[in-house]
């Protein structure tokens, strides 16, 4: 018999049975509409399943992870900060990098302004790296395009297109996308509502980075958080290229393969400004988030890509032979691609094999069926909720929703971190014990649309349920804790953050629109064709080449791009076109006097700062203060905006000790396991140093405490604006260069070293009180603890109201100016009365028993 098989290799015969075997498998697809177990009904399967379970058991949290002492771990607040670390990291790979990203933007900008940092783009990294020889292997959330704008095609297409046949580093990138939305290919597995939202990078299993931040557009910030991103002095100056510059409030990203146009003028409207939070990880624990990729990849090739040569399976060292299985490994009888075993060096060789720091701590997720192809796991629920039950002194949050329970009568909602909260609340009143939950959350979560219009019924059923979370209802944190004979008011404060700037859009630039009869906005989109030129097309092929590019594979995916809009054959005559409508802006410079711009001269010169936004910081001049043009003083009126910071990092720090941070969110999506698929991780520092905690001696763990000490300093205004360059800051760097600079010795350091000081939270609530109460005198800021109805929202804030402008044109912009004097730092109120007396989420169609997990 085996001489029989081994004459038919290689012949049309077994090559028909082989194509037998994978048309078989394709059409058994269909079966799994009516076994949705069919993952886990095989004795294989079975014997895997106990295996993994038996893992999780043995673990804090029921984590697949077990606890790892001697990592170095690093923080990084906000996006400038953490781009520019990866952007190093990934110029020093040699071997590997794996990113795993909800939304890839292959033309982000890693370091600022773009105009001189060009090679910084995200996609010249990756070309560099594939060049060098790294294999780069990537995921992206397969989003469902009606409901999602972030255009997983166009990263597919982006990346693949950099390294064509007969290039260097053809073959080294790799994107998946999943799931899948075929019905013909995927037939029972179809997931339509729930999402990939990890965020990592694995660099040569030596180095990983983990935490809020996507590699995506909207997302790079400064501490001081600008608004605005308008410059009379030459559009050079742009920070915020293209579909980078983004306001969710007013419009979602439209089209967002077209990286170059934006929809959103920044003449007219300021950015949503964004904070988030992410770490980099050197140690035991970077294997961890390795072994959550390879799980992730070989599921998704398993799941789509079975039988597509180009994907290969990856197997991994520490993980192989018996227990492959564990990381979804498969070995069918034709094995469609190859077997490749990673790390490419061996792991005795990494620094994750010894330790190379003092942070204890274990990688948490949450995953199941769908998305890695394992039974469900949600030890980051498991985590949240340990943790916060064994505070002492304080739990911080900060978070992009609070949507939680308290027990099992809250449905729809089903995760109870809110339950845990109430225990741990409870638990300090009865002891009489000093102790705050203090949360910090979006006044909105980002979403685009009037809150009173029917299309934002879903934002107000995510927001209707985060008020029944909080308190309204006797099921929420509040309602339980009084019915424990505790007020929760003592206890629990929550909090959004806003920023306010000035649109640099001066009298002379409008002149300047007027006499070259271009506009801004076309400005906008001349300096993105410019310095974001060849992001869809990547390099050209050497035609020379031993391997010209007749990939037929090669041509498939360019008439897909092509058919989708992403394969833009015109694009160097509509690049051209907008050169030359710069050129002719530019043109008419010295005629409306910009030529002298820098020298101080109000009746020529608007000598105005581009953004205003570092004045709400420390050490700096209050908007009173700033110059505009003295011949036109009140149209600095029509410039004034403000918006909510969005708090978009998922961050837990408890008692100065322990620290969560990663991609999961405080609602059921996140925190379920079964739903959207989540990473974190859990730390707490070995290291201890003397501080204070109520005033008493104490001893902090340093990764928690200068973590929570930097954010807190930020919020309140207590520090420094940042310059765009972040080369010569230590918190900028990879954390092999250096660990984070805390300042211990700086004053405003010290003055929040003691989260239980009653100075320092005097401080908060009163620039928080003071911050909410400008915002809405000059601004009519919503959401409002004014408006208790929608009768009320109409008068508060008019529906032809200029969304984000000064709401009293009338008044003298010298009040303006004095008024935005007041405004330190970024913190404001949660508005517990916002719509308090109305119906906010209606049930109908989009909000009803089948949909209301979608808003959970």
């Amino acid at each position: 018999m085996d001489f029989i098989k081994s004459k038919l290799e290689n012949t049309r015969i077994h090559e028909a049975k082989i194509q037998a075997g994978h048309l078989k498998s394709s059409v058994g697809k269909f079966a799994n509409i009516i076994n949705p177990n069919h993952r886990h009904d095989e004795e294989h399967e079975k014997r895997t399943d106990e295996k993994r379970n038996r893992i999780a058991e043995s673990h804090r949290f029921q984590s697949f992870a077990p606890e790892r002492d001697g990592n170095k771990i690093k923080w990084y607040i906000d996006g400038r900060d953490y781009y520019h670390a990866v952007s190093m990291s990934l110029e020093r790979a040699q071997e590997t990098i794996y990113i795993e990203d909800w939304w890839l933007s292959p033309e982000l900008f890693l370091r600022r302004p773009p105009y001189g940092t060009q090679e910084w783009r995200l996609d010249q990294c990756l070309k560099r790296a594939a060049e060098r020889g790294v294999k780069i292997y990537v995921v992206v959330y397969k989003e469902v395009e009606a409901a999602v704008s972030c255009n997983s095609n166009h990263t597919k297409q982006a990346l693949r297109a950099l390294c064509p046949p007969g290039t260097p580093g053809h073959g080294n990138i790799n994107v998946m996308r999943h799931p899948d939305h075929n019905v013909f290919e995927n037939a029972g597995d179809m997931t339509f509502y729930w999402a990939h939202h990890e965020k990592f990078i694995v660099i040569d299993y030596n180095l990983a980075y983990i935490g809020g931040l996507d590699l995506c557009f909207g997302r790079w910030d400064t501490k001081q958080h600008p608004l605005s991103d308008v410059s009379p002095a030459g559009v050079d100056n742009t920070i915020w290229p293209g579909q980078d510059y983004n306001n969710n409030r007013i419009m979602d990203f439209q089209s967002v393969g077209d990286w170059a146009q934006n929809q959103l003028s920044k003449a007219e409207y300021g950015r949503m400004p964004w904070h988030d939070v992410a770490m980099g990880v050197i140690g035991p624990c970077v294997y961890d988030i390795a072994e959550h990729f390879v799980l992730r990849w070989n599921f998704v090739k398993r799941d789509k890509y079975k039988r597509d040569d180009r994907f290969d399976w990856i197997t991994m060292e520490g993980r192989n032979g018996e227990d492959e299985d564990i990381v979804a490994v498969q070995r069918p009888h034709h094995p469609v691609g190859e077997y490749l075993k990673h790390p490419l060096t061996p792991l005795s060789e990494k620094t994750i094999s010894k330790p190379q720091g003092t942070v204890h701590a274990q990688i948490v997720r949450s995953s199941a069926d769908w998305s890695s192809g394992i039974l469900t796991e949600h030890s980051i629920q498991n985590a949240y909720k340990e943790v916060i039950r064994g505070a002492q002194h304080y739990v911080y949050i900060e978070n992009q929703f609070f949507v939680t329970a308290t027990g099992e009568e809250q449905k729809p909602i089903h995760n109870t971190i809110g339950e845990a909260i109430v225990d741990a609340i409870v638990r300090a009143d009865k002891e009489g014990r000093k102790f705050r939950v203090i949360v910090v959350i979006p006044s909105i979560p980002g979403f685009a649309g009037d809150l009173r219009s029917d299309a934002a019924t879903g934002t107000r059923a995510i927001m209707d349920y985060q008020y029944k979370s909080i308190h309204r209802g006797e099921h929420s944190i509040f309602g339980k804790c009084q019915a424990a004979g505790v007020d929760a008011s003592k206890y629990f404060f929550i909090f959004n953050l806003r920023s306010y700037d000035r649109i640099n859009t001066t009298m002379a630039m409008k002149k300047q629109e007027e006499l070259s009869g271009v506009s801004y906005q076309e400005l906008q989109r001349a300096n993105a064709e410019e310095i974001m030129s060849g992001a869809i097309h990547g390099a050209r092929p050497d035609t020379n080449a031993k391997h010209p590019n007749v990939d037929p594979k090669q041509k498939i995916a360019q008439m897909k791009a092509k058919k989708a809009g992403e394969w833009d054959e015109t694009g160097d005559e509509t690049r051209d076109t907008f050169l030359q409508k710069k050129e002719l802006f530019e043109s008419k410079r010295s005629e409306v006097g910009l030529d002298m711009f820098n020298d101080i001269d109000g009746d020529k010169v608007a000598d105005s700062a581009d953004s205003i936004a570092k004045d709400a910081l420390l050490d700096q001049p209050k908007p009173s203060e700033e110059l505009w043009n003295e011949q036109h003083p009140e149209q600095e009126k029509e410039n004034f905006v403000q918006e909510e910071l969005y708090p978009h990092d998922k961050v837990l720090i408890v008692d100065d000790k322990i620290v969560l941070c990663g991609s999961s969110n405080i609602n059921d999506r996140s925190q379920l396991g079964y739903h959207d698929s989540e990473l974190t991780i859990v730390m707490e520092d070995r290291e201890e140093f003397d501080s204070i905690m109520d005033g008493q001696h104490y001893r902090a763990g340093r990764h928690a405490a200068t973590l929570r000490r930097m954010l807190w300093r930020e919020h309140l205004g207590l520090i420094e604006p940042q310059p765009l360059d972040a080369a010569h800051d230590p918190n900028a760097q990879p954390p092999d260069d250096c660990m984070n600079e805390c300042e211990d010795n700086n004053e405003y350091t010290q003055f929040v070293a003691d989260p239980l000081n009653d100075d320092l939270w005097q401080m908060w609530t009163e620039r928080a009180t003071t911050n909410t109460d400008t915002f809405r005198r000059l601004f009519r800021a919503d959401p409002d603890d004014n408006i208790k109805t929608f009768a009320d929202y109409d008068k508060f804030t008019p529906k032809d109201m200029k969304q984000g402008h000064l709401f009293d044109m009338f008044m003298p912009v010298a009040d303006v100016r004095k008024a935005l004097d007041q405004i330190k730092g970024h913190l404001v109120w949660f508005p517990l009365d916002f719509l308090k007396d109305a119906n906010m989420a209606e049930k109908g169609l989009q909000v009803n028993a089948y949909t209301e997990s979608i808003y959970t």
